[in-house]
């Protein structure tokens, strides 16, 4: 896997027929890369819409926006690059955000933390992540990809009252 990602969107030209409309990697507009960090944000995709509208092509490149964990609403699609230990990786902070996570280990093996548990995974397996406080790390010798597809969401009012006040979410 190309350490940037291939990115391949498709539109329409004036008739409607589908094209490709650009092929390669993905422009990124932030330093989320590196040993400093501990791994390589690979942002493929976004939008503030729920519901994105399908045009035929897009007005402006999704990518080129702040960096944020999540932004404010819509969806988000990255690769992740965890990078182990002898690598700069570490183990990220305990966090906790107000989305539904898909996140799908293409390559490698990632451990995944919660309050009161952990749970290796590898190539194949597939976390669905429901705004659980957690953390990720990569304990082995060599690095682990993830593709997180992360959605807008909203907690529950009764789960809400259980939850740690003040609730601290990353953005």
């Amino acid at each position: 896997m190309n350490s940037k990602g291939r990115r391949v969107v498709t539109g329409h030209d004036p008739v409607g027929k589908s094209i490709i409309l650009s092929d390669g990697p993905p422009p990124q507009a932030h330093a989320m890369t590196g040993p400093g960090v501990g791994a390589d944000f690979i942002e493929i995709w976004n939008s503030s819409a729920a519901v994105p509208p399908l045009t035929a092509t897009e007005a402006t490149e999704p990518n080129n926006r702040p960096f944020t964990i999540m932004p404010p609403s819509g969806h988000l699609l990255r690769l992740i690059a965890l990078y182990p230990a002898s690598m700069g990786g570490h183990r990220t902070v305990m966090h906790r955000t107000r989305t539904l996570d898909y996140v799908v280990v293409i390559e490698g093996e990632v451990t995944l933390l919660l309050d009161d548990s952990e749970v290796v995974l590898g190539a194949g397996d597939v976390v669905v992540q429901r705004g659980t406080n957690h953390a990720w790390e990569n304990r082995s010798d060599a690095i682990a990809r993830c593709a997180f597809f992360h959605l807008d969401a909203t907690f529950d009012e009764a789960l809400l009252e259980t939850l740690p006040k003040p609730l601290e979410l990353m953005r």
